[in-house]
């Protein structure tokens, strides 16, 4: 077999912003993609899109499905409102779909989506893009059990998205990645938050507490005078902090630092005064180790990477159907609590 023929015939519906991202990944970054199409409503925007990457330009699904009779897989990046639609006649032919995130604008939405693809035997997988940070999988490497979550997630307004507030937008990455590495049921759900531009809310401070007794506090806002994405773990072996923007991440080891914690409780235990001791200098900490092979440190290129793997494979998504519904019932019950306060 030559290396056209084992590649997977792989479309793009949407290429508005996020969707060219994945246009461009699929044709210049995925050895195991073949780009055969790319489909957008809007038809000059397809054969602009296509004209870019070396493919067909379609305005519709079922036109795209017409011509490619042997279509493998496909992701869907047009706006949430149209998720469904757009992915249900591909799933029905056993196509293979990876849908940008959120699956859909409800869980009741996400779930029958869900259903609609096991009907059909087809692979969904959900793009949570962020699970593919280079510091996000370094630290789910290390299978800690936390007890304490700190999210935060701010940057300024860029007017995209509008339609959905901050909590759909830009938290729900963090809700998934939160609801990865706890793996418990979520209990109960506090929330507080503005709208101050547009009909949803533009800023949120959400505490989750899980079965089990974690606690995960969540901070997104699209109205912050500066960016800013950072993840902070708590766990009785350690502490891990994440930068998602630079992709780096340092662990301050409970075992590496365990005489010099005693040492500091007896020291205030004896009444001594350390206000002139420097805190940082008495932790010893290390970086996490990020390192991936080329190719592997794109969020992008990875999730694409392993999508056609599972379509391919058989295997189960890093990121699964029902880890899409679990993010966006997340996010419908923080709202929902956004709603309760007075």
């Amino acid at each position: 077999m030559d290396e056209t023929q084992s590649k997977q015939r792989v479309a793009v519906v949407g290429v508005g912003r996020m969707g060219r991202h994945h246009a461009r990944t699929l044709k210049n970054n995925v050895e195991s993609a073949e780009l055969v199409g790319v489909v957008d409503g809007d038809a000059s925007r397809a054969r602009t899109v296509a004209e870019e990457y070396g493919t067909t330009p379609y305005t519709s699904v079922e036109a795209l499905l017409k011509a490619e009779p042997e279509l493998q897989a496909a992701v869907i990046a047009v706006p949430t409102v149209y998720h469904t639609a757009a992915a249900q006649p591909l799933l029905e032919c056993g196509i293979a779909c990876l849908i940008e995130k959120p699956i859909a604008g409800s869980s009741d939405e996400a779930g029958a989506l869900v259903a609609f693809a096991k009907q059909h035997g087809a692979l969904l997988q959900i793009g949570h893009t962020e699970r593919f940070n280079p510091a996000v999988r370094a630290l789910a490497k290390l299978k800690l059990t936390p007890r304490l979550i700190q999210v935060t997630r701010v940057s300024p307004m860029t007017f995209r998205s509008m339609d959905v507030g901050v909590v759909m937008d830009m938290m729900i990455h963090d809700l998934d990645i939160v609801l990865s590495l706890v793996g418990r049921p979520l209990a109960t759900v506090e929330a507080v938050g503005e709208r101050l531009l547009g009909e949803h809310e533009d800023l949120c401070d959400a505490r989750l507490t899980f079965e089990g007794g974690c606690v995960a506090t969540v901070r997104g806002s699209r109205l912050a005078m500066g960016t800013e994405r950072t993840l902070r773990l708590y766990s009785d072996d350690g502490f891990v902090s994440l930068d998602y923007g630079n992709r780096t991440g340092i662990i301050v080891r409970q075992t590496a630092n365990a005489e010099a914690l005693a040492s500091v409780r007896e020291r205030l235990r004896q009444g001594e005064d350390l206000s002139g001791q420097n805190y940082l200098e008495m932790l010893r900490y290390e970086p996490l180790a990020v390192d991936l092979p080329p190719g592997q440190d794109d969020p992008l290129t990875a999730q694409a990477t392993a999508f056609l793997e599972s379509a391919s494979n058989g295997t189960a998504p890093v990121v699964s159907a029902d880890d899409g519904v679990a993010a966006v019932d997340a996010a419908e019950r923080i709202v929902a609590a956004i709603g309760t306060v007075a």
